[in-house]
């Protein structure tokens, strides 16, 4: 019998409302319908809307930008509002970007980064959170201090460079 392939997901929906994805929004991505009919059985494309997804960033710019990553977009927030209103969402919510204090708001609340790695690589001295989402669709973010190493000293608050 030939095994049936699984569906991979790139994001889910949180009660019709909250969009959660690894990283944003693509120029050629409209709609959830859009995401729905892709090929998720693949390896992630150096390009194209399944790479974009994946590594694409809020921006304070107005519209689309290149990029300083090499993959994926900068978006800002009339593009977020844009696709908030055409597919009826509150929220989008991302993870892959380090914020220090574990989630940063973005795009006027209709945006946030969630980074759920507490002193990320053990030298970032990052705060880590989780969003909760109760049954009347309140959230909260519950955070995590960074913790150091075992047997080294504390590390301070300080974002390196190179992962902003």
């Amino acid at each position: 019998m030939a095994a049936t392939p699984k569906e991979y997901s790139l994001d889910t929906l949180v009660e019709s409302e909250i969009f959660c994805l690894h990283g944003g929004l693509s120029p050629s991505i409209e709609t959830l319908d859009n995401i729905r009919n892709f090929d998720r059985v693949q390896e992630v494309p150096h390009e194209g809307p399944m790479c974009d997804l994946l590594w694409s960033d809020p921006d304070d710019r107005c519209g689309w930008g290149i990029s300083p990553r090499g993959a994926g977009y900068t978006f800002g927030q009339d593009i977020s509002e844009q696709f908030n209103h055409s597919n009826k969402l509150k929220l989008i919510a991302r993870a892959h970007q380090l914020v220090m204090d574990g989630f940063n708001w973005a795009h006027e609340q209709k945006v946030v980064t969630i980074f759920s790695a507490p002193n990320y690589c053990y030298r970032c001295g990052n705060m880590a959170s989780i969003l909760e989402v109760d049954d009347s669709k309140g959230h909260t973010f519950i955070q995590f201090d960074p913790a150091p190493r075992r047997g080294e000293p504390d590390v301070t608050r300080r974002t390196p460079d190179y992962f902003l």
